[in-house]
């Protein structure tokens, strides 16, 4: 379903609201001695700043879902 550019722009800020959440969670993982957990969240980060950008998929096919 093709999505309106409205809908974007709402699973942007998400987006980048989501890399800025799991940038700190990450963060405070680590200093926990959560090492693993930290890992997978600054995955979860780069995932997340992906998709904020203009027409980013995260997944190199263009598609979500």
């Amino acid at each position: 379903m093709p999505q309106t550019g409205g809908e974007n722009a709402s699973q942007s800020a998400v987006a980048s609201y989501v890399a800025v959440l799991s940038h700190d969670l990450a963060q405070l993982s680590r200093r926990s001695g959560l090492d693993t957990l930290g890992y997978l969240l600054e995955m979860v980060r780069l995932e997340a700043e992906s998709l904020a950008r203009p027409n980013g998929s995260g997944n190199g096919n263009g598609r979500r879902g």
